[in-house]
């Protein structure tokens, strides 16, 4: 199993790089699913709107993961209707819970597959749980687990990519 160590960063809201980086971000969380959109079914089966997310609190801090997590689908919502307002709290919950990984980026210090997956697999169970409880359907809330595999693989490796490549940033 590799593991890589990277220049992880903790930023501060004081910072500007702070604001900056969560704008690149939510923008790329922005255009993301929209092009995912145009697949049938892409959205709920690549789930790209956690994506950026986990980039940002992973590389950046939590801080950074916090403002790209509650803007990315309010902002998405506002201008393209998607998230849907009926299911807007169940995601804003496990995006919020995503910027978690700026805690695990801290704690671990380096970036590995199986970081990035206990950091997915915890913010999916996790927001699947507080789904459950907000909507009362359990069928409705394991919606990612029974259709977003792919999605969740794409933020495991693709995160894991970015990251370690994004050395320069």
């Amino acid at each position: 199993m590799e593991t890589k160590t990277v220049k992880l960063y903790s930023l501060d809201y004081s910072n500007a790089r702070t604001y900056l980086m969560a704008a690149l971000f939510i923008a790329g969380n922005m255009a993301l699913p929209q092009l995912f959109h145009l697949i049938p079914q892409g959205g709920i089966t690549w789930l790209p709107i956690y994506f950026f997310t986990l980039i940002g609190a992973y590389k950046f801090g939590w801080k950074v993961g916090l403002l790209t997590a509650i803007l990315s689908p309010i902002i998405n919502s506002l201008l393209f209707g998607m998230p849907l307002p009926a299911v807007l709290p169940a995601i804003l919950l496990k995006s919020v819970l995503l910027a978690a990984a700026g805690w695990a980026a801290h704690r671990f210090n380096r970036i590995s597959l199986p970081i990035l997956l206990a950091v997915v697999l915890f913010y999916q169970v996790a927001g699947t749980l507080g789904e459950w409880a907000m909507v009362g359907s359990f069928f409705q809330a394991v919606q990612d687990f029974r259709i977003g595999l792919p999605g969740m693989a794409m933020q495991v490796v693709g995160g894991y990519a970015l990251i370690k490549y994004s050395a320069s940033l």
